[in-house]
């Protein structure tokens, strides 16, 4: 890294543990105790995604196709998804939400969006939401190919 400066070091850095924090803390603000972190975390790619199989979900989330199936056999008992034949392979199954998992992905997406929102009204004021919007375009970069 000596081709890399103390600033980008630093911003760098920050930025990941910053995000870290505040992801994790997303995650809490809708978290429901009745499914493990996996267990949302892959209902939420399922309602991202439509239908899917479950070795494409496994390759998105980074987890074994095997750790998938025991998620999505523990999502399926609690009724947020179901499993039906691929029409173009009947070999595979597509996995898709159910209308409660629909509900519960689109009700935590707005638990969190609002208690971001809120905490953006209430923690900052209008120049300080203006400033970390325009930070924002510039981590936008970040993301582009």
């Amino acid at each position: 890294m000596a081709d890399i400066s103390d600033s980008a070091a630093r911003a760098a850095r920050d930025l990941r543990v910053v995000f870290s924090r505040l992801r994790r803390r997303i995650r809490e603000v809708a978290q429901d105790t009745d499914l493990s972190p996996s267990q949302e975390s892959a209902l939420t790619l399922v309602g991202k995604h439509g239908a899917a199989t479950a070795s494409a979900l496994a390759a998105a989330e980074g987890v074994r196709p095997q750790s998938m199936a025991v998620t999505l056999a523990a999502l399926e008992r609690h009724g947020l998804i179901r499993r039906a034949p691929d029409p173009d392979d009947g070999r595979r199954q597509l996995v898709t939400l159910t209308d409660t998992g629909r509900a519960r992905v689109e009700g935590n997406r707005q638990v969190r969006e609002e208690w971001l929102a809120r905490a953006f009204q209430d923690r900052y004021s209008e120049e300080e939401r203006h400033t970390v919007l325009a930070a924002l375009d510039l981590l936008e970069r970040l993301s582009a190919p």
